[in-house]
């Protein structure tokens, strides 16, 4: 399932690393994070090389929505009352600073990147959430956001109220990172298969550098950093659908940027004359039903009856325990590691907030806003409840009852369908092929070893402890794994 965003785009190839080279920094991951990282660095005179191990922009960053926007969900009144308000200001700066950072590239690389300034919107429906509504937009302006309440919005449904936040903006997530790659020195098909100090080790060849970036969206590497115990991950669902009917002269394309924060609702946004439609969210490796798509059809069909799908996909978020990305110094144990991840569903902004913190750290910059995203700020006991959480899923998950299919591998099972089964005393996973091919693989995830379980939306195999995935023939999809399943 392609994006929009792949739609015309295409991004030249670069080489995979043979032999032995070094730099300044290397930065693992080719993603918008990686990349502007990389950028950033170089302005500022620092050698930088870019390993990645699929293609750039292969990852999370062709399955965005691409809001530039520090409105991140109902986070700052909450962050004033957990963190403090100078804690909260920095966060809200970081992000405000990344949208004018993002302005400046645009306008001095000359990038056609569709770059649109537009307002963006969170709204309810429900009534009882009006008055939270209102007290995040006062929280927001108190920090330095042009932000305000209103009960007005161009949806084509009544709501209870919203926040706008003025000033921000959406992009071609793929043109963007096009130009932004060009000159820098990046090798592609390149996993990385080991870093210890500044020797990092891949497939093909070592990278001696001074200083290693992580941003590789979910870190693979356990210990140190424990980020296995402080994120798990999420997946939400997209459709591009056209909302034009030229017989009856409608159609709907919103100006603005909408994230709906009651249970079901929607994130809307125009994009290339189709209207985004987002939601479905689950925590990945908890979908054994399916059919998120349908329901957000569902949904844009009672808005639009006449409305048509052209594209779809889905993403994955990382979610830290506070709702705070994890940006700058890896451990305490690596002076000379960053990290960039935990970006929750705010992926555009905060890679680029990321890119200025790691790049200020790296050059010896003062950051007045890094210390809320500090990875440091890591708290025992709040990580003790998320890698319990973890642990429930292994444990509840190898125990499930197994599907009652006695003849799985062969007729019993529907073509195109996939489910753990019982072959030979084991369990395993199975996906029969339309054609009636069958493909057997083992539900271990071989990161830690939790039970895999089959997302029937994807045909993917998918981690409900830390978010690893795999298509039915037992590919990797996503990180923090560094392997396939057998």
């Amino acid at each position: 399932m392609k994006s929009l965003w792949t739609k015309h785009t295409v991004i030249p190839k670069r080489e995979r690393l043979t032999g032995e080279i070094k730099t300044e920094t290397a930065v693992i991951g080719g993603g918008m994070a990686g990349l502007l990282t990389a950028r950033l660095l170089a302005e500022s005179g620092v050698s930088v090389v870019v390993l990645e191990a699929a293609r750039i922009g292969s990852g999370q960053t062709k399955h965005t929505t691409a809001k530039i926007t520090s409105q991140h969900g109902l986070i700052y009144d909450r962050l004033a009352e957990q963190f403090g308000m100078e804690a909260a200001g920095q966060y809200a700066a970081a992000n405000e600073k990344a949208i004018s950072e993002y302005r400046r590239m645009v306008k001095e690389y000359g990038i056609d990147c569709h770059f649109t300034e537009s307002s963006a919107y969170l709204y309810s429906c429900e009534n009882r959430k009006a008055k939270e509504l209102a007290k995040e937009a006062e929280g927001a302006k108190a920090l330095g956001i042009t932000a305000e309440f209103t009960t007005k919005t161009e949806l084509p449904f009544p709501v209870a109220g919203a926040v706008c936040f003025h000033g921000q903006a959406h992009f071609h997530p793929l043109e963007f990172l096009k130009r932004v790659a060009e000159g820098l020195t990046i090798y592609e098909k390149t996993p990385v298969l080991s870093v210890e100090g500044g020797l990092v080790r891949t497939d093909g060849g070592t990278v001696t550098a001074e200083q290693v970036v992580f941003a590789t969206h979910y870190p693979f590497i356990n210990v140190p950093g424990y980020y296995f115990m402080r994120m798990y991950q999420e997946r939400s669902y997209v459709l591009a659908v056209d909302t034009e009917n030229p017989a009856k002269g409608n159609g709907f394309l919103p100006e603005g940027m909408y994230y709906g924060v009651d249970q079901n609702g929607l994130s809307l946004r125009s994009a290339d004359g189709l209207v985004l439609v987002g939601g479905e969210s689950h925590r990945t490796g908890e979908n054994r039903e399916g059919g998120r798509y349908q329901k957000l059809m569902e949904q844009a069909k009672g808005l639009w009856p006449d409305c048509e799908e052209r594209f779809r996909w889905s993403a994955q978020d990382c979610m830290t325990l506070d709702g705070v990305p994890y940006i700058g110094k890896f451990s305490a144990a690596t002076p000379n590691w960053y990290v960039a991840t935990g970006f929750g569903k705010w992926g555009m902004t905060s890679s680029m907030a990321a890119a200025m913190m790691i790049r200020d750290a790296i050059t010896g910059r003062e950051n007045p806003n890094a210390k809320v995203f500090s990875p440091e700020r890591f708290t025992p006991s709040a990580s003790a409840k998320n890698f319990i959480s973890g642990g429930l899923h292994m444990v509840r998950d190898l125990s499930r009852e197994i599907f009652a299919l006695p003849r799985a591998m062969t007729e019993e099972l529907p073509c195109g369908h996939g489910g753990v089964v019982e072959y030979e005393g084991k369990k395993v996973g199975v996906y029969k092929e339309e054609n009636g091919e069958i493909h057997v693989v083992s539900v271990r995830c071989p990161h830690m070893g939790c039970q895999l379980e089959w997302n029937p939306d994807e045909k993917s195999w998918d981690c409900p402890c830390h978010g690893s995935r795999f298509d039915y023939r037992g590919k990797r999809i996503d990180n923090p794994a560094q392997e396939g399943i057998k």
